[in-house]
């Protein structure tokens, strides 16, 4: 039975623990809003953790007519890497392309049919992908990023790895993120305005009572339960949106979620330069090819319907060869299935728009507001990484008028924590932590920035040596780092520090993540006394 508490309602709880629940998070609390966040596991360990990684329009997304959709990502893109220049970085994105490369009718009517019906299968002609590429240069404005170029690939580094009948690119600009610290620095930045985040809490029920939500709480280890109770309910669960619904709330909704499975796989690095290959396929998708943690390629995405969400996504055997093939159609030297190191997979909870094809389904979101009873429930329906943000200010535009005196935008321009220095200032902050933590290696403090910006000093302390970082777990994780993303960010097992708050799982073998684990689960006990 739930323990009742006489703790004073929250304005605003949060269900779902990915980007767009931890956004909402954080906009609310910064608008002095008492705020809590429930996530059932880790912070971003389903849909959010499981990206291409990329703060990007779209550019395929304007075949669809998604105008809207590509225009706002746009301009989000420089708003959100001048607040977050640690996470993410400017990225240059090389579309190769031969004069084989068109649409299978060839005739003019066959031509402008593949400019206005987006299902025409096979490659882009090269007129309407420079007539994509002006758009995406001047729809969202740019300040930061350059423009598009044509560029050759003979004896240069972005043609060396590719095959000799590619001879020319287009070559575009988007950004690179780190998905999984996205998430965790938004639940920390809400956290330090006044959130309440509780991690591995599972929502059990909710319903509307005196003009509030009571809801009870469970707890996912101990599964001991509590109620709280919240003036508004905002259901972010992503894949789970609608299960909460119908199962937790018990209510209904016209609006539906189409579960979209998308899967990486991860190689070692198959070429040297730091530019991402943006790829074309004779179905008429498209797959990145993109430098990863140093050392490592990452190739990606499916797009395939996930019907059953009670069946943990993994990337399949026919997934991982189709990715396979559809690189090896551009890359000299032949990818096989022994050249995967690592794969990940996740459900996309894409709005159900009703389009027959999954990679047609609308990137956009839906917010749904039901005000029954006074008492509102806002369902958050599909959405993308790139527009985490303008998503949260709206949500928060549709209960201003619960919330009158909350009504302020703020999160435009205000950086994340540890990202308050300048987009160009990486470089410098490396220099700076080498300098004052002499037993650093250039590339250890390289990833300490690049986790943790400006906040790297603050992880490593006042330490003079590497012993002073107390035990060593391999691969540059020392128990400092993970006392730090214990008590900061939320870790709580080995793997949401080796595969979320950082990818150190990609370096580490299986002994050492065991021995981190067991020492997290004694700390973890050590914290809670």
């Amino acid at each position: 039975m739930a323990n009742k508490t006489a703790k004073k309602p929250y304005d605003v709880f949060v269900v779902g623990g990915g980007i767009n629940g931890c956004g909402i998070a954080r906009d609310a609390a910064g608008r002095n809003l008492s705020v809590a966040l429930a996530e059932m596991n880790d912070l971003g360990s389903a849909t959010s953790s499981a990206s291409t990684k990329m703060f990007h329009g779209g550019l395929r997304y304007l075949e669809y007519f998604d105008i809207k959709l590509v225009r706002h990502a746009l301009q989000e893109r420089e708003v959100l890497l001048k607040a977050m220049p640690h996470i993410s970085w400017p990225m240059r994105f090389v579309l190769p392309y031969h004069a084989d490369m068109r649409f299978e009718g060839s005739t003019p009517a066959s031509r402008l049919l593949a400019m206005v019906a987006p299902w025409f299968k096979g490659r882009r002609p090269a007129w309407l992908i420079r007539f994509g590429l002006f758009l995406y240069d001047h729809l969202g404005g740019r300040e930061i990023l350059p423009a598009t170029k044509t560029i050759s690939l003979k004896n240069t580094p972005e043609g060396l790895p590719l095959k000799d009948k590619f001879e020319w690119a287009y070559e575009y600009s988007d950004c690179w993120v780190d998905d999984s610290r996205l998430v965790a620095a938004n639940a920390r930045d809400a956290k330090e305005r006044g959130a309440d985040i509780f991690v591995r809490t599972k929502l059990v029920s909710a319903a509307r009572a005196d003009g509030l939500w009571e809801l009870v709480l469970a707890d996912a280890d101990t599964k001991r339960k509590r109620t709280v109770r919240a003036r508004v309910l905002v259901n972010a669960a992503g894949p789970w949106a609608g299960d909460v619904i119908e199962n937790q709330l018990q209510l209904s909704s016209k609006k539906n979620v189409r579960l979209v499975r998308g899967s990486h796989i991860v190689t070692e690095r198959l070429f040297e330069h730091d530019k991402c290959y943006f790829f074309q396929g004779l179905d008429g998708r498209i797959i990145f090819a993109i430098p990863y943690e140093e050392r490592f390629t990452l190739i990606g995405t499916t797009d395939v319907d996930h019907a059953d969400l009670g069946e943990k996504p993994v990337c399949t055997d026919n997934e991982a060869d189709y990715l396979l093939n559809f690189a090896n159609q551009y890359f000299k030297k032949t990818i096989a299935r022994e050249d995967i190191v690592w794969t990940y997979s996740g459900v996309r909870p894409l709005y159900d728009d009703g389009r027959n094809s999954a990679s047609a389904a609308t990137r956009d979101y839906v917010l749904d507001l039901d005000e029954g009873a006074n008492t509102p429930l806002l369902s958050v329906f599909g959405g993308k990484i790139t527009t985490y943000r303008v998503l949260a200010e709206e949500a928060l535009e549709k209960l201003s008028a619960y919330f009158p005196s909350g009504s302020e935008k703020w999160t435009a321009g205000i950086a994340l924590p540890g990202g308050d220095f300048p987009v160009d200032g990486v470089s410098q902050l490396v220099e700076a932590l080498l300098q004052k933590y002499e037993f650093l290696s250039h590339d250890w403090a390289t990833r300490l920035v690049k986790a943790y910006g400006t906040e790297a000093s603050r992880v490593l302390g006042q330490a003079t040596a590497k012993s002073d970082l107390g035990k060593w777990f391999g691969a540059t994780l020392t128990e400092r780092e993970v006392r730090w993303l214990m008590t900061k960010e939320y870790a709580r097992s080995a793997d949401d520090v080796v595969w979320r708050r950082s990818k150190l799982g990609l370096l580490l073998n299986e002994q050492e993540v065991r021995a981190l684990n067991r020492w997290m689960r004694t700390a973890i006990s050590e914290l809670a006394a």
